[in-house]
């Protein structure tokens, strides 16, 4: 086995390169190189986050602060020693390359292409170009990747969304309020608000909010941004995060499952999505797949499991890597908890509806709650507050948990939840969320991706959009076809199926499980929080046992 590139060069840094496009634009770029002659293998990402703008990384990152570092881009003090060149590219309408922002369209997929084989062509590139980047330079990945740049030789993703209608703005349908409107607006006022470029006097002009909105339904205004698995076939490191439900998780799970890649592994972590990228563990994996792809250069890595899992225990410490051989994982059992109505006390004193159980009650029964997430007085749906409080408001729907475990409980992989409902109003938007529930009654909560608490695991679905794609879904992970709204009759009872992003959690000996069925945004949802149905009125049922038995599909995985 080779070692791995070891660091021998030194730093020529080559600021505002102007990059010419097919359409006789101009994007402009920093480059970050070896000093020395010949030619190197070129990473390269395209974004909206200004390449000048300084990154102060926080004092427990395991890369140290530096003049080059830039958010969640390559640290080119690492890369390039190591014989890498580092391309950061000011994507088109942002920092300093002029034009029209449009983020995660085909143009910007053009121009990313474009930018590549540009970076491919340069005297001091070898012709072999890789992408790298968390989140917006991880999602810009997969739409590029459809294109299949010549030059393209490898790409991770890391932490990124790969569908722009399921994995960013609706999820089951429902629209990503609080995030979706928050990040864009916050990325036009650092540009015309913050530290002035006039290079891109345009920046953010487009009406793309409003084309976000507009498009509700997925029937073809997303498919230039969405990731088209059948054309992504290039070795790919696919990794997300387990505290990325509303976001950066569900991409990376469905990139394994579909992608076309011969070569290809997936790797799962948790905690905030930048610490894990610059960890020395994470910086050596990114090396050795880099170098096997990109130089040649065989350390090992594909001769290792494809699937590495960081394996949660509860509470973000001592978490240990496992390596599996595929996903979801051969030897899950996967078992149905059933919903059971039964009352008791929950959380610190919250209600609790019912029980989960893996008998099946064998008497229909129903529980009702207000259709409408806005029942505090002051607030209504008409009003800003009824968003901007989201996550915040009283407890609305309905509650289950198991009785305290007897041993540890390992769910690792894809969840289903499976529901007969029925509404007095014409739509109903069900939130559901895991929770961790310790023996004193207090949830137990994980690092989330900006170091918020969050839950164990989350999924949406509005229920005009239950319409399944029969040719994608699976009995663990329902694909939604969202190209059209199937209205519910008043006092109809139908059953839905509600995707449960992926997750991992050992449920330790004496903890519950609980499960929230919610008409909003239940405990740990924000930044992620959602334009939930406008109702000023009416009343949800979930139905339980007999012939509308619901149920919690859950990925037991058995002691080795």
């Amino acid at each position: 086995m080779k070692r791995t590139s070891q660091p021998r060069y030194d730093l020529v840094v080559e600021k505002d390169v102007e990059i010419t496009l097919r359409d006789g634009a101009r994007l402009r770029a920093d480059v970050f190189r070896p000093r020395a002659g010949g030619r190197f293998p070129a990473l390269i990402n395209i974004g909206p986050y200004q390449k000048d703008k300084l990154w102060v990384p926080p004092p427990d990152l395991e890369e140290k602060p530096n003049p080059y570092m830039n958010w969640e881009a390559v640290n080119p003090l690492w890369w390039v020693p190591r014989g890498y060149a580092a391309v950061r590219v000011d994507t088109r309408g942002s920092g300093k390359s002029p034009g029209e922002t449009d983020p995660f369209s085909l143009q910007e997929a053009l121009d990313f292409h474009d930018s590549i084989e540009w970076s491919a062509k340069q005297p001091w590139c070898s012709g072999r170009v890789a992408t790298i980047g968390i989140s917006y330079f991880a999602m810009t990945q997969w739409l590029v990747a459809n294109l299949r740049p010549p030059s393209l030789k490898a790409m991770i993703p890391w932490e990124g969304a790969a569908d722009m209608y399921r994995d960013f703005a609706y999820h089951g349908g429902i629209f990503c309020f609080g995030f979706v409107t928050n990040w864009y607006n916050n990325h036009m006022a650092h540009h015309l608000l913050g530290r002035r470029v006039q290079d891109s006097p345009e920046a953010f002009s487009k009406n793309w909010l409003w084309q976000f909105m507009r498009n509700s339904l997925d029937t073809g205004w997303y498919h230039g941004r969405q990731a088209r698995w059948d054309e992504i076939t290039i070795p790919l490191y696919t990794v997300g995060n387990w505290s990325g439900m509303g976001l950066h998780l569900r991409g990376n799970s469905e990139a394994f499952m579909r992608a076309k890649s011969r070569h290809k592994k997936l790797r799962i972590h948790a905690g905030t999505h930048y610490h894990p990228f610059y960890a020395e563990e994470a910086r050596q994996d990114q090396l050795r797949f880099l170098d096997r792809w990109l130089k040649g250069i065989d350390a090992g890595i594909m001769d290792e499991p494809p699937v590495k899992l960081l394996i949660r225990t509860g509470g973000g410490k001592n978490y240990k890597w496992r390596y599996e051989k595929e996903w979801p994982l051969r030897r899950t059992r996967w078992t149905k908890f059933y919903l059971r109505p039964e009352k008791s006390t929950g959380t610190r004193g919250d209600p609790v509806e019912g029980a989960l159980t893996t008998t099946a009650p064998r008497t229909r029964s129903a529980l009702a709650y207000s259709a409408s997430g806005m029942t505090k007085a002051g607030v209504a749906s008409a009003s800003w507050t009824s968003t901007a409080l989201a996550g915040s408001l009283p407890r609305l729907g309905v509650s289950f948990q198991t009785d305290p475990l007897s041993e540890d409980l390992e769910i690792t992989g894809p969840v289903n939840l499976v529901l007969w409902v029925s509404s007095s109003t014409v739509d109903m938007d069900i939130f559901a969320t895991i929770r961790n529930i310790d023996p004193d009654g207090r949830d137990v909560w994980e690092i989330g991706q900006q170091q918020q608490q969050v839950p164990v695991a989350k999924g949406w679905l509005r229920a005009s959009h239950r319409k399944l794609d029969p040719g994608l879904s699976l009995p663990y992970r329902p694909y939604h076809a969202h190209d059209e709204r199937q209205w519910l009759t008043p006092g109809e009872t139908v059953p839905v199926q509600v995707e449960i992003w992926p997750t991992c959690m050992v449920f330790r000996k004496g903890h519950r499980m609980r499960l929230d069925i919610q008409p909003r945004d239940g405990v740990g949802s924000a930044p992620y929080t959602h334009y939930s149905a406008d109702y000023n009125a009416g009343e949800n049922t979930v139905y339980t046992g007999g012939s509308t038995a619901s149920y919690l599909l859950l990925p037991l995985i058995p002691h080795r």
